[in-house]
């Protein structure tokens, strides 16, 4: 299959570019950049010398459609909601990375993206791609919302806690992540640059980031009612990774047997590893593995759940790639079964 990477040069389009050259039935046909068209593809990424013989071109929605039959969309939020209609009428598979599509309601988004939403319609027929949730959905999407970096590391250990109806909805859920620079994006900015993240360690946007929405959507689709959330990101002086702690209320006691079993919902699930302890960040670097670890708070009415994920990876390229797979009824693990790096 012919793929196409708009917006190829930041972080996610370089891991996209990573993981497809191991994928056995894909060709890279086109990738694009606004600031870099001309230029060779390794020149920019030069991690890719000898992988992709490419040239950056600039964004023309009517090439990608003519080149492609999928898309990959990384770019930034409201740049392709045009696009992404014409290229899903021309009857084109799209994965959108960027925010564009995630939030079902047209008001909530922009409430926290600070525009209108000009594609509602589409909207509705977006599939949210939280492959091991939504899977039987994106089967036989046009049009996938790939997830957040940090919603992905807060939802799939919730998910299954929500099917078991175990969370006290009349408490909030208390979520505390740390994510590694590359979730900040490829641009340098005064709070991002090394002197300024190394030996550090600092929340942002608390109480306010963009993912929240997205966190409370889901949970509430998933429980069937709304349930509050508190989220907390953090900045790790590290480069990639993200490791979320959620304090999860329940309402009734559970003991750390019945917890443990709760996340046998995942049983079978290729890239869901539960792991006995606490998650290390060290073990899922480079791999589109979910690690989750489940604790009983002393009371037995609070399950600590801690998950790690490859931002860059399960957390953006690596989760668009199993979308993609399941989209075309191929083995899910193509492109994505190596292990991550070590040390």
């Amino acid at each position: 299959m012919k793929v196409a990477i708009a917006g190829a040069t930041g972080y996610t389009g370089g891991e996209l570019l990573r993981l497809l050259s191991q994928h056995p039935n894909i060709e890279v046909v086109s990738v694009t950049s606004e600031q870099s068209a001309g230029e060779p593809l390794a020149r920019r990424l030069p991690f890719l010398r000898g992988v992709h013989d490419l040239t950056l071109e600039a964004f023309d929605p009517e090439t990608l459609a003519e080149k492609a039959d999928l898309i990959f969309v990384a770019l930034s939020h409201t740049q392709a909601m045009a696009p992404v209609r014409k290229w899903v009428e021309a009857g084109k598979r799209v994965i959108d990375l960027s925010a564009d599509y995630r939030l079902r309601s047209p008001a909530l988004y922009e409430k926290w993206y600070g525009a209108p939403h000009r594609e509602p319609e589409l909207l509705k027929s977006a599939v949210y791609g939280l492959t091991e949730i939504y899977r039987k959905k994106i089967a036989h999407a046009r049009l996938i919302a790939n997830p957040g970096c940090y919603p992905t590391s807060a939802l799939l250990p919730i998910y299954p806690f929500l099917k078991e109806g175990v969370i006290d909805s009349t408490r909030e859920v208390i979520i505390d992540a740390k994510s590694g620079v590359s979730g900040a994006g490829r641009t340098p900015t005064a709070k991002t640059h090394f002197a300024e993240v190394n030996e550090g360690m600092t929340a942002y946007n608390v109480g306010v980031h963009r993912h929240l929405p997205e966190i409370e959507q889901e949970i509430a689709r998933g429980a069937g009612k709304k349930i509050k959330a508190i989220f907390t990101p953090y900045l790790l002086p590290v480069n990639r990774g993200i490791l979320t702690t959620i304090y999860l209320p329940l309402n009734r006691v559970l003991s750390q047997k019945k917890l443990e079993s709760i996340l046998d919902f995942y049983q079978g699930e290729p890239f869901i590893r539960k792991v006995d302890g606490a998650p290390n960040l060290a073990y899922v670097r480079g791999s589109n593995f979910c690690d989750i670890g489940v604790f009983a708070a002393s009371s037995g009415r609070t399950a600590i759940l801690i998950s790690a994920i490859d931002n860059l990876v399960k957390g953006a390229a690596g989760q668009a790639i199993q979308n993609m797979n399941v989209m075309m009824g191929w083995d899910e693990r193509l492109g994505l079964s190596a292990p991550g790096f070590f040390p």
